[in-house]
């Protein structure tokens, strides 16, 4: 049985206050968070005169911000109804890595022709993973795993790159907090480490070759959970 968004709300007791800075973006955060955080399970609705009641915003915000999850895949929507939080399918997961694998080998290949490679935020990302004890959020994983990657595709400095990355990062985290998969915390710690030590290395064949087997690793993974799903 799924639950409506105002009944999530209730049920949390939430009070939220919003950047007056720009209102639409604020609740787009608040409302992506609660997504990615495994907070609205799979076909919780977002009707947005809910939202707007709940936020104490208009109903034009309200429509502008579950737009702009809808663009992010991060929420569907059919006509004449209210938004909703998807669930993901195998085929999802399939057409996801069809767009992130290429793109992510080509990453780490011209981080090497262009001597750009973001040590620093990478190992802050690995290391921050490497910290998270065993009773953390599981979205917690998740968001220092990708910020690994994101580091690498914004290290390229293309703001088109990082803007098309981001548009399929969310979909990727909510396919790992929907099965609550993570190739396990070690796992990921040193494979990242080893794309990040060929990447130091200059070695574009290798640093694509290491990247390529944890992308690969990660969407049979995910095939796997997802194997009641379309083929």
């Amino acid at each position: 049985m799924t639950r409506s968004l105002s009944e999530v709300f209730m049920a949390q007791d939430a009070a939220i206050r919003l950047s007056t800075v720009s209102v639409v973006e604020a609740l787009a955060v608040s409302l992506r968070d609660r997504v990615l955080d495994g907070q609205l399970a799979p076909g919780t609705t977002f009707a947005e005169t809910e939202i707007a009641s709940e936020y104490g915003v208009s109903r034009p915000t309200a429509r502008s911000a579950v737009t702009a999850l809808v663009h992010e895949g991060l929420l569907q929507r059919e006509a004449n109804k209210p938004a909703y939080v998807p669930q993901l399918t195998r085929a999802d997961v399939e057409d996801l890595f069809l767009v992130r694998t290429p793109l992510e080998t080509q990453v780490v290949k011209v981080l090497v022709e262009r001597g750009t490679v973001p040590v620093t935020a990478a190992e802050r990302a690995i290391a921050d993973l490497d910290r998270l004890g065993p009773d953390a959020p599981h979205s917690a994983f998740v968001e220092s795993d990708l910020r690994f990657h994101q580091s690498l595709v914004d290290a390229v400095g293309s703001p088109r790159l990082s803007r098309l990355y981001r548009g399929i990062k969310g979909e990727v985290h909510l396919c790992m907090v929907q099965t609550r998969h993570t190739l396990g915390r070690e796992r990921i710690v040193a494979e990242h480490g080893a794309v990040l030590e060929a990447l130091r290395a200059g070695d574009a064949d290798e640093a694509a070759c290491r990247m390529r087997a944890h992308l690969d690793g990660a969407c049979d993974s995910l095939r796997r959970l997802f194997g009641g799903g379309e083929d």
